[in-house]
């Protein structure tokens, strides 16, 4: 709107400059209807800048020959052009162009310009460089736009992909703690049970058992001092060597107080999958204790096809958890498919429950 303003009041000066300039020149009715329609159009260049373009190229090209004064309204013209050229229209502004310049150039009877070469090469560079800029800036803001719009996207995609990797931090971590804290704890709670029962008849069973939930005690201090020190180190890496391992299995074993056939036949996998492999035989052994009336499981840990195939099942009696899974059976399928793997949960049908995990090597 300034700038239409603006442009109002050059050509009302010029207009009136003409008169004062020109005295003895001989006005009519075109020297005052022309350049009102003109500035009463330019008001609307930026609702319908083709409209406008054609209404002041067409009131130039009759002002000029035909109006009595010489006034500046062809530099509504050359404004009408660059808006419409801004505005996506350099088409119709290139083509408006051309017809004006060929108007121009030609006389009535098609030999005679209304103006010398000069002045006529003059004009046609001031239209080329209106339709011109027109278009750069049209194609600026088109890119400022489109910087303004990746820059949204990152910002949007960066603030999703961090709301993303909290939720899995706070998943894994939440694994973590079930566990270190589940089994361990559950451990301890039926050592405790097998001591109250055996104090009176059997006390080195008692005593056995009583030693067992120290060591256990003692180990779910370890690895919860592990996890926590993993949680306080916000600045620095994930740790490089799991909490549990497949190094570590006979102790695994040992704390469950089941029997169980063991057969493991696979090589040193890599860091994560060695702690996945861990934690699910170790939570597996826990539901035995914990859901089954089976004292003895048979743990297989195989290497097959590029994949380390864990295979963890017993024959007693189980109890099934409402919805088909709790959360330590939840828990070892979030490990697994965080890895790319898979697990499979679920009575047997001859008896008893297996657990089957296939983790990528």
């Amino acid at each position: 709107m300034k700038v239409t303003i603006g442009m109002v009041a050059v050509i009302a000066a010029g207009c009136v400059l003409a008169v004062l300039v020109r005295p003895e020149a001989s006005p009519n009715v075109l020297d005052v209807a022309l350049p009102l329609i003109i500035c009463g159009a330019l008001f609307l260049r930026r609702r319908n800048p083709v409209a406008v373009l054609l209404v002041v190229m067409i009131a130039c090209a009759v002002y000029y020959p035909f109006a009595g004064y010489d006034g500046p309204v062809m530099l509504a013209a050359l404004l009408a052009l660059y808006t419409a050229a801004d505005l996506g229209h350099l088409a119709a502004a290139g083509t408006v162009a051309a017809a004006l310049l060929l108007g121009m150039g030609m006389g009535e009877t098609g030999e005679v310009r209304h103006v010398d070469d000069g002045l006529f090469l003059m004009i046609a560079g001031w239209l080329a460089a209106a339709v011109a800029a027109g278009g750069v800036t049209r194609n600026r803001r088109a890119y400022l736009q489109e910087v303004e719009r990746r820059a949204a996207e990152a910002e949007h995609t960066k603030e999703t992909e961090a709301k993303r990797r909290a939720t899995e931090e706070r998943l894994r971590i939440a694994r973590e703690l079930h566990d270190v804290l589940g089994h361990n704890i559950s451990m301890i709670n039926v050592q405790a049970g097998a001591a109250l029962h055996g104090i009176k008849k059997r006390p080195e069973e008692a005593e056995a058992a009583l030693q067992a939930i120290k060591e256990t005690s003692k180990e779910t201090l370890r690895e919860l001092r592990a996890t926590l020190g993993v949680l306080r180190q916000v600045d620095e890496g994930a740790p490089t060597s799991p909490t549990a391992s497949l190094g570590r299995l006979d102790e695994v074993v040992r704390r469950s107080g089941l029997t169980v056939d063991s057969d493991i036949d696979v090589g040193e996998p890599p860091v994560e999958v060695d702690l996945a492999a861990a934690r699910i035989i170790q939570e597996a052994l826990t539901n035995v204790s914990r859901h089954s009336a089976a004292g003895r499981a048979r743990l297989s840990v195989a290497e097959i096809s590029g994949k380390m195939v864990i295979t963890v099942e017993d024959d007693g009696p189980s109890v099934v958890f409402p919805g088909g899974s709790g959360y330590g059976v939840q828990g070892m399928k979030e490990r697994a498919m965080a890895l790319g793997g898979t697990l499979e949960a679920g009575p047997r049908p001859e008896g008893g429950y297996r657990v089957v995990a296939e983790l990528p090597l």
